[in-house]
């Protein structure tokens, strides 16, 4: 039995070329091969980059809607139904059912139908959690730091946010590890990042070492994501070590 060596650049949509399986990993069509790795490093890279960046890209996007959004609930309390009604009708959507909708509209050939499912996937936990942190901060603090002078846009951005803080990095936590699984939807327009790499084991009479390899890169890329974030909350959240110590 033959490996199906992935060739060429993933996000370029390129095609497959047959080698010869390699005696040190086994015979037939073992369920990882370092030489399969070693041979498509540029190609893996290539896919492992457009995914981070993907990501990146769409979980920044969600946080910069999200928070406008979460603030407007937290001001206006008659909007906070309607908008988390919103994000949860969104997010119930079914991911492929969402990205044939918006691919013909967007282009199939972009990656753009891709970002904006992600985003509107992401929004709903990042409203959530930055609203709960809003509402979460102590009445007497509001009412103390309205007596120092603060206004209402004062206060939200000195007070409120700062105390807010851990947790919209909870929800920025979720959505990023969530959006990490979402993007390998993608790869049914050749815009999955490390889905490409999955479906084409699929598509390659099941390919196992190039089904393998995607998976562990994604899953490994979601866990790292999660750490980095977790690094950041305990630096830009200090007091919350201080209160459980």
């Amino acid at each position: 039995m033959s490996f199906l060596s992935w060739g060429g650049d993933l996000a370029g949509g390129r095609g497959f070329a047959a080698v010869a399986a390699p005696a040190d990993d086994g015979p037939g069509n073992p369920w990882f091969s370092w030489r399969y790795v070693q041979d498509n490093a540029d190609a893996i890279l290539s896919a492992l980059r457009f995914h981070a960046d993907l990501t990146a890209r769409s979980v920044l996007i969600a946080l910069l809607v999200a928070l406008p959004l979460s603030v407007l609930a937290y001001w206006i309390k008659p909007l906070t139904g309607p908008i988390l009604a919103l994000s949860g009708i969104l997010y119930t959507i079914p991911s492929l059912a969402l990205l044939a909708l918006l691919a013909p509209a967007v282009g199939t050939t972009s990656s753009t139908s891709v970002l904006i499912a992600l985003v509107l996937y992401a929004l709903l936990v990042l409203v959530r959690n930055a609203l709960a942190g809003l509402t979460q901060v102590p009445a007497e603090v509001r009412d103390a730091a309205t007596g120092m002078g603060y206004g209402r846009v004062g206060r939200l951005l000195r007070i409120e946010l700062p105390l807010a803080l851990p947790g919209i990095l909870t929800g920025l936590r979720l959505a990023t590890v969530s959006t990490v699984a979402l993007v390998t939807v993608g790869a049914l327009i050749g815009k999955g990042g490390l889905g490409d790499l999955i479906l084409g084991g699929f598509a390659s009479n099941f390919f196992k070492a190039q089904i393998v390899t995607g998976t562990i890169l994604c899953v490994g890329l979601a866990l790292i994501l999660d750490l980095l974030l977790a690094g950041v909350g305990r630096l830009l959240t200090p007091w919350t070590r201080v209160r459980r110590s």
